[in-house]
């Protein structure tokens, strides 16, 4: 039988270029299929803040943080509570990555051109017991050029494949049919979707003017998950986190639409951990959106005061920066679905970092003076622009002025400002001192015991109503859809399982339509810096495993 190439790849975010370059540089033909025009290379990569997980770096080492791999797998461990039947698979692919993560992972990337930002974040840090969620020591390393930067070298590999015949590059091509022609699956069919001239991110034309059919020795599918599809965030949400919100905003574009995991169920692949999902806590509306109910993640320090939406304080550890999972199931279990940050000016400008590439133009372009200028500036730039154009931001001189504007974002007036004066005094007093109750007062001060949070990311403890720290300023926070943790069930050599547990003849999976590996590598919560991550791990593995299997 006639093949059109020897691999089909569906799929050209993260995932499907690393698989396309390891297939390239096996020598094997590629034809790269994506529904989206060309500018959207790339996929969510591409938007990302570029954060990566590393055990005992360079980075890491330069900061005394002493790390390992131990350490790192039991909190690997203690974060993702494998508990299930099927998670047998995805606790092998969390060894498999642990180990990744402490050994080839940065100097793979290094030999490509891959740098990092030198000061290490501390993402998720648990504020639970030894064996419990969250980072032990910082983790979340930051690509040089963002998440620009990361997809680069491996555009750039799977480019040189074009130049030298291998790689077919196919966009506006939507798979719709996966099926076998002989024994194994070989032949994918789809429709031609009309060319689109829209810039990367917007909603593209799905005006169909024509069908493909093609055939290959292998299929890997790199997808994608759900967090475009609303619908099917809501069908798939886990009982152990409450109602669905009744609104969320998106952290990824429509076309994330979850279509090609149905596809590949209907085709015969194993679908596991349907119900475990990565979605923000922090979300804010974009004040100048790309896409659709287009959404930003505040990455915050630990200094602002979370209340729930009568403005209850968030119970410990609920701090910012410490368990997005948990804190949304605490979020969603009070009958409202947004909370708010209530904090100064002095703390904004030190501690709030906003996620991706757009919003980071100084990490992106690679411009060490205008990393600087942010360190200097009272509030950075894209902040700043949060503040005076987002929709959900508030800020006022006093705390009268400050309740009524947050009273006014929301259906019902329900800040008592007399209540809010209280708690902030309350958590004021515990300032005064060095010694303190409050587990939050208490973590600040140890975060600054971290040279890197002390330099950027954790301003020095105050009093949040002294006047000399404001204005005083208030976020309401949204749910922000963004990561799907379950997938497509798959061996350690990405092949795609059965629900027999055979392997489906002829297809892989990778990246976020895996669960980043296994069918979820991370179980129930990640430690974050390890969704790009594993898609380069897993479609590396794939794109290995295809090679060797075609001939």
């Amino acid at each position: 039988m006639a093949y059109d190439a020897d691999v089909i790849v569906i799929g050209a975010g993260l995932a499907g270029l690393a698989a396309t370059a390891e297939l390239v540089d096996a020598g094997r033909k590629v034809i790269l299929l994506d529904q989206e025009p060309e500018q959207s290379i790339g996929g969510q990569a591409h938007w990302s803040f570029g954060g990566l997980f590393f055990v005992d770096s360079p980075e890491q080492r330069r900061l005394r943080i002493k790390d390992s791999h131990a350490l790192a797998l039991q909190d690997w461990m203690g974060t993702a509570g494998f508990d299930r039947p099927e998670d047998h698979w995805p606790r092998r692919w969390a060894e498999a990555y642990v180990d990744f993560g402490a050994g080839e992972k940065r100097s793979w990337l290094h030999g490509q051109g891959v740098r990092f930002f030198p000061v290490v974040g501390w993402a998720e840090r648990g504020g639970y017991d030894a064996t419990g969620h969250g980072n032990s020591v910082p983790r979340f390393h930051i690509t040089w050029g963002t998440g620009p930067g990361l997809v680069a070298p491996f555009e750039r590999r799977v480019r040189e494949g074009v130049a030298r015949g291998l790689v077919e590059l196919r966009f506006r091509h939507r798979v719709t049919g996966l099926s076998r022609s002989a024994g194994s699956v070989d032949t994918v069919t789809g429709e031609v979707l009309e060319p689109s001239g829209i810039e990367r991110g917007q909603a593209s034309s799905r005006e169909v003017t024509g069908a493909f059919e093609l055939r290959a020795q292998a299929v890997i599918v790199t997808s994608g998950g759900i967090g475009g599809n609303h619908d099917l965030v809501r069908a798939n949400w886990p009982e152990r986190l409450g109602t669905p919100p009744e609104r969320m905003i998106s952290g990824v574009p429509a076309h994330v639409d979850g279509a090609m995991l149905g596809i590949a169920e209907e085709t015969g692949a194993r679908l596991i951990n349907r119900d475990r999902m990565w979605h923000y806590t922090e979300g804010i509306q974009n004040w100048n959106p790309i896409w659709d109910k287009h959404g930003i993640r505040i990455l915050p320090g630990p200094s602002s005061l979370w209340l729930d939406a009568r403005g209850n304080r968030l119970p410990v550890p609920l701090f910012p920066g410490f368990d997005t999972l948990g804190t949304l199931e605490h979020i969603m279990s009070t009958g409202y679905d947004y909370t708010w940050f209530v904090l100064d000016q002095k703390i904004i400008g030190k501690e709030f970092a906003l996620s991706g590439s757009e919003q980071n133009p100084d990490l992106t372009g690679k411009s060490i003076r205008d990393v600087i200028g942010r360190a200097r500036a009272d509030v950075p730039a894209p902040v700043k622009a949060f503040m005076d154009h987002g929709a959900d931001f508030v800020v006022e001189k006093d705390l009268a002025a400050l309740v009524r504007g947050m009273n006014a974002l929301t259906k019902e007036p329900l800040i008592d400002e007399a209540a809010l004066h209280r708690e902030i005094v309350a958590r004021d007093r515990e300032i005064a001192n060095p010694f303190t109750k409050d587990l939050q007062v208490m973590s600040i001060r140890g975060a600054r015991k971290y040279l890197g949070d002390k330099l950027i990311r954790t301003a020095s403890p105050h009093r949040i109503l002294d006047p000399k720290a404001g204005p005083l300023i208030a976020v309401r926070l949204n749910i922000l859809t963004r990561k799907t943790l379950g997938g497509l069930e798959t061996d350690l050599s990405s092949r795609v399982l059965t629900e027999g547990g055979e392997a489906l003849e002829g297809v892989y999976a990778a990246g976020e339509a895996a669960g980043f590996g296994g069918g979820g590598v991370h179980g129930y919560r990640s430690l974050e810096g390890t969704f790009l991550g594993g898609c380069l791990f897993s479609g590396r593995t794939a794109g290995r495993a295809a090679a060797g299997a075609v001939g």
